[in-house]
């Protein structure tokens, strides 16, 4: 089966593609490094001639609020349009779990629109909502950092291992559409400001964290149901302190 990873040379693109082909699939890292464009269309129909699946896991190189809605407006209007042409019969998208819940972050408005154009588009199709990685925890340290103290919030998380998405996108690649949404999240809940402590614990990084109920994520106020996922999600089965066992060694 020939399956298009649209996004396929970013962190969860290259472990599914390497995963797709594995089982024995022709997958397709389709992006702007590989010479295929959703937003400009360069490239794309000659990308999804001839495939049954596609799977979009393309971000935004901008998280700035017109320039992120304009990126996911854009190259999903584009890539569905592509796979009807091509006579594509899944299409497949990652998401973030609260898309639909967490009005003040651009970015999140953003996944929802995109949500809403899949939906909308004919094509038989599966969202998978995943919570965040935690690949991305450094990140949002950082951007919460102000004179090397970030200040976080101490809401619920429920982050996940890259790899165990990837997995998961795999298995639903290659299964029937479910026209439907479909939650992923991590084995454990974890205020944000404990698990910003731990993987600077485990970093060796002096860095205090202070948890402050005010402070934004990205620009959104969020509480314990934000973030995290509804009654009957799957779950990964790495925990935080194994992850970081393993990015850092024990210390």
């Amino acid at each position: 089966m020939k399956i298009v990873v649209i996004g396929g040379s970013g962190l969860i693109g290259k472990t599914l593609v390497s995963t797709l082909r594995e089982k024995g699939h022709e997958a397709l890292a389709a992006s702007p490094r590989t010479g295929v464009n959703a937003v400009t269309r360069e490239g794309l129909a000659e990308a999804l001639s001839g495939a049954q699946v596609v799977v979009d896991v393309a971000n935004s190189p901008s998280f700035e609020e017109r320039a992120v809605l304009e990126f996911f407006e854009t190259s999903s209007r584009n890539l569905l349009a592509a796979g009807i042409a091509a006579g594509v019969t899944h299409h497949v998208i990652l998401s973030v779990v609260g898309a639909q819940r967490v009005h003040d972050s651009g970015y999140l408005r953003a996944k929802a629109v995109q949500e809403k154009l899949v939906k909308l588009s004919g094509l038989p199709f599966t969202i998978l909502q995943a919570t965040q990685f935690f690949e991305f925890v450094d990140a949002i340290i950082e951007a919460g950092t102000e004179n090397d103290v970030a200040r976080l919030s101490p809401a619920l998380m429920q982050p996940i291992a890259a790899r165990e998405v990837a997995n998961a996108l795999a298995e639903i690649a290659l299964n029937k559409p479910l026209n439907s949404t479909v939650e992923i999240a991590g084995p454990e809940p974890i205020p944000l400001d404990a698990l910003a402590r731990q993987y600077l614990a485990a970093k060796g990084d002096p860095r205090a964290v202070i948890a402050d109920v005010h402070a934004k994520y990205f620009g959104a106020q969020i509480d314990d149901t934000s973030l995290t996922p509804g009654a009957a999600p799957r779950l990964g089965t790495m925990h935080f302190q194994d992850w970081l066992d393993h990015e850092f060694g024990r210390r």
